[in-house]
């Protein structure tokens, strides 16, 4: 039998469960991950644990198993954790390495491996590399069960959930957070984020906060279209003024404001820094993707703060976060890290200190946003995803690299940057984008104007000039 190559993409390595993402092909990762451990220590420990996806314990079951048949220790979280929760773990407990088992946004149907250091983060990218270049071909499985590796002292039961909320409670002051006058709605879309929230903020009204492994058939991403009850809930309960998602293991944030409007990931990172600079007088260089706004390099100019821009994947920006001050460091998928915490995504910490901004200032989110284009503009965001086979999708991306688009529809353009996908930057002051997913048969495009038609109407002139 010839052996699935197992490539790890922007975040993990991920695939169909039962296809390519079987008991055995965890077990190979696993081995891989011990090997390149045990390269650089006699005694390595790793946190393990899964989130809400279906078969989750089954396959953290075997990671552990591989991982202490190769002499490693395994930190075991009890029930569903999110990301955030492993690199915490991972830092507090000074574990050489954390392993999660999700598939984080992606459709009911994947699961996945993510890798994170030492340094409470994504993996960096050469660690990765070195891990996926160990996976063996073949090896064989572990017999012994986990009270086997218990007894070796291999084995450790921790609770990340607890150290997680008991962390918060140290950055957060909730007896002010829970006598906001802005109502919160919490939208866990049935992943790992919905026992905190309940924990903490107990008044808050919580919509799918059920284990569900299926989710309803719904990609957990934290995206508009997928967040409809979200914005309805919120635009019809006078009382409710803030809607907060979370993505499948809590690492991407979504938001709403008080009239039920989507408020995207370019709006929180512009929000953080805001907050963090002008309200708290925080310092340090804001590192974003090369999806994100260029409104943010705009915002960073007045505040003086420096910029840097990084391929797409958080692990680039998690790299930067460790050797320097960064303020704040965020993506367009909804993925944000902010000083003073872990240099991790974390969708609940980001959302608690926007809700803190709300209430301290005693302004509406909308407000805040109000504030913030005042110095930046208006401006609106979409993206769409094109369900397309790899071929096709390559061949687009080909074409745009080699220079083959010279206008689209009625869109011209001014500028081309190739960091990471094929970036145009349109003549009207606003964008397009185009990017192959690493891990899904999709072609993303991606689009800024000034309001919510230009956009859309950005995105169907690609759209027919593409296919």
């Amino acid at each position: 039998m010839i052996a699935d190559k197992i490539k790890f993409g922007t975040d993990g390595w991920r695939a169909i469960i039962a296809q390519e993402y079987t008991v055995y092909n965890v077990a190979r990762v696993s081995k891989g991950l011990a090997d390149w451990l045990l390269k650089s220590s006699s005694k390595p420990s790793v946190v393990v644990g899964h989130d809400c996806r279906f078969g989750g314990e089954l396959f953290t079951e075997i990671t552990a198993k591989v991982l202490c048949s190769n002499g490693v220790k395994v930190l075991l979280a009890k029930g569903f954790i999110s990301t955030p929760m492993i690199s915490l773990g991972v830092l507090q407990l000074k574990a050489d390495q954390g392993v999660v088992i999700t598939a984080s946004h992606n459709p009911p149907s994947y699961n996945g491996f993510k890798l994170k250091g030492a340094h409470g983060g994504p993996s960096r990218p050469v660690d990765i590399a070195a891990v996926e270049a160990l996976i063996p071909d073949e090896l064989d499985l572990p017999s012994q069960p986990l009270t086997y590796w218990e007894e070796k002292d291999l084995l450790e039961y921790i609770n990340l959930e607890d150290m997680y909320v008991e962390y918060l409670k140290g950055k957060f002051d909730f007896e002010i957070l829970n006598k906001s006058p802005f109502k919160l709605a919490y939208d866990a879309m049935f992943g790992a984020g919905q026992n905190v929230v309940r924990r903490l903020l107990p008044g808050a009204v919580l919509l799918h906060c059920d284990d569900n492994p299926g989710f309803h058939g719904q990609a957990p991403e934290p995206l508009d279209r997928n967040l409809q009850e979200l914005s309805r809930t919120v635009a019809t309960t006078p009382e409710l003024k803030i809607g907060l998602a979370t993505d499948g293991d809590a690492d991407r944030i979504g938001l709403y404001n008080g009239d039920g409007d989507f408020v995207d990931a370019h709006n929180i990172i512009l929000l953080l820094i805001h907050y963090l600079h002008k309200y708290k007088g925080m310092t340090g260089k804001v590192v974003i993707a090369f999806s994100v706004t260029d409104r943010v390099k705009k915002l960073c100019e007045v505040y003086g703060l420096p910029v840097e821009v990084t391929a797409i994947g958080f692990k680039y920006i998690s790299e930067i976060m460790v050797h320097e001050d960064v303020l704040v460091g965020g993506e367009e998928s909804g993925g944000i890290a902010v000083k003073g915490h872990i240099p991790e995504r974390d969708g609940i910490y980001d959302g608690l200190l926007i809700y803190e901004f709300m209430t301290k200032t005693g302004k509406t989110l909308k407000e805040l946003c109000e504030e913030v284009y005042a110095i930046v503009g208006h401006f609106y965001y979409d993206r769409n995803d094109l369900e397309i086979d790899n071929d096709k999708k390559n061949a687009i991306i080909k074409k745009a690299e080699d220079g083959g688009y010279t206008k689209f529809g009625k869109y011209s353009f001014n500028r081309i940057e190739k960091i990471d996908g094929v970036k145009y930057h349109l003549d009207n002051g606003g964008w397009i984008m185009l990017r192959a997913s690493g891990t899904e048969p999709l072609l993303r495009v991606y689009a800024e104007g000034t309001d919510k038609a230009e956009t859309e109407d950005i995105l169907a002139d690609v759209k027919k000039t593409i296919l």
